[in-house]
C-alpha cells in the first residue's frame, strides 16, 4: 500500500503548551500505596517517630489529606495498591456551595455500563471524560462510579485498574473488591491478555500490518515522545489496516505494553497521527473528537484463573469518516 504521508514537512514533536487554571494544591508530601490499607493507619505508618497520633489525624480533620487528588477526611478510607496520598500544605476547600447556587450534580454511569457483578464494574467511558480528576476538572468517570455505587447501596467505593486517556472512549474497568483489586495490580501487566484499540490515522501507512517498538519520555508539559535513549519506556504496538478512503485508514491495533500516550505517540512518530489528536499533531477531526477507541480488555481473574473479557464497539463514526472520503 502507498505511503501518504501529509506531513512530512510538520514538526511531529508534541508542543509544549503553557497551561492556564487552577493552580494544583501545593503538597509538603506524597506516597504511592504499595498494598491495601485504612487511610489513617497508612499515614500512621508513614509518619512513625515523626507524628503523634492526634498530629496524624488532625492532617485528616483538618482537610489536608488527599487521595488520588480528591480531599477525604475519612479515618478509615479504604486505600488500594497504586492510590495515591497526598499532604496539602493547607486545607482542601473543595467545591464551595454559595448560599443561593447548589453544587452541581455528578452524572449518572448508568448509561455508559456495560458490565456489572459483585466484583467489577465496566463501562464504555464517552471521550471527553476524565478516568479520574484531574486539577481542573473533578468531573470523571471514577466520581461518577462511586456515586453510582452509594445510590445502589455498596459498601465499598470502586478500586482504579487503569486507565485510559480523557479523549479515548471505550473499555473502563474498576474493581468492586479491595482483595481482587489488590491481587490483579500487583501483577497487571501479567494478567493482562488483550489492550485492543481501533484508530482513524491520517494518511496510510507504508505496510498495512506492522509492529512498532519505541522508547517513550515524558517532558515538563506531561507530553510522552519518542526517544532513541534505551532508558525511555519501552512501548510496543501492533496494527493492522481494516480499511482505507482517500485521506485516512481505520486500524484495529493490540498493544502489548501499557504506555501513557503510546498510541497516539508512535502513530504519531510514523508520521500518520490520530484524527483529532490536537496534543501530539494538530490534525483536525472531521467528527470532532480523537479517533481513538479502547474496543477490548481481557484479564486473568486472579482468583477463578477465568478469563474476563469487555468490549465495546466501536464507534459508527469512525466508519463514517472512511465512507465518507472515499
Amino acid at each position: 500500500m502507498r505511503n501518504t504521508n501529509r506531513r512530512s514537512n510538520r514538526n511531529t514533536k508534541p508542543a509544549e503548551k503553557k497551561e492556564n487554571g487552577p493552580k494544583k494544591p501545593l503538597t509538603t508530601a506524597s506516597f504511592v500505596v504499595k498494598r491495601s490499607d485504612e487511610l489513617l493507619n497508612f499515614l500512621l505508618g508513614k509518619y512513625e517517630g515523626k507524628l503523634s497520633r492526634n498530629s496524624v489525624k488532625k492532617l485528616l480533620s483538618d482537610r489536608k489529606v488527599l487521595v488520588n487528588g480528591s480531599m477525604t477526611t475519612q479515618f478509615n478510607y479504604p486505600l488500594a495498591k497504586d492510590d495515591e496520598v497526598a499532604i496539602a500544605k493547607n486545607p482542601i476547600r473543595t467545591r464551595p456551595v454559595r448560599s443561593a447556587v447548589p453544587a452541581p450534580a455528578v452524572p449518572s454511569i448508568k448509561p455508559y455500563i456495560i458490565y456489572e457483578d459483585d466484583e467489577f464494574l465496566a463501562v464504555n467511558k464517552p471521550a471527553g471524560l476524565l478516568s479520574v480528576e484531574s486539577d481542573k476538572d473533578s468531573t470523571c468517570a471514577y466520581q461518577m462510579a462511586v456515586e453510582y455505587l452509594k445510590k445502589n447501596g455498596a459498601q465499598s467505593r470502586p478500586y482504579i485498574l487503569h486507565r485510559i486517556d480523557k479523549e479515548t472512549s471505550g473499555v473502563l474497568v474498576f474493581a468492586k473488591d479491595i482483595k481482587i483489586h489488590s491481587m490483579l495490580k500487583m501483577h497487571w501487566n501479567e494478567d493482562v491478555t488483550m489492550r485492543e484499540y481501533y484508530a482513524v490515522i491520517d494518511g496510510h501507512p507504508e505496510e498495512e500490518s506492522g509492529r512498532l517498538v519505541h522508547y517513550l519520555k515524558e517532558n515538563q508539559n506531561h507530553a510522552v515522545y519518542v526517544t532513541k535513549d534505551p532508558r525511555g519506556k519501552k512501548a510496543v504496538t501492533n496494527y493492522e489496516t481494516v480499511s482505507t478512503s482517500k485521506d485516512y485508514s481505520l486500524l484495529r491495533v493490540v498493544i502489548e505494553t501499557g504506555r501513557k500516550n503510546q498510541i497516539r505517540a508512535q502513530m504519531n512518530e510514523i508520521g500518520h497521527p490520530i484524527l483529532g489528536d490536537d496534543k501530539y499533531a494538530g490534525i483536525p477531526s472531521p467528527i470532532g473528537r480523537l479517533c481513538l477507541h479502547a474496543s477490548v480488555l481481557e484479564f486473568i481473574h486472579p482468583i477463578t484463573k477465568k478469563p474476563m473479557r469487555f468490549t465495546a464497539p466501536v464507534p459508527s463514526e469512525f466508519k463514517s469518516v472512511i465512507s465518507k472520503n472515499r
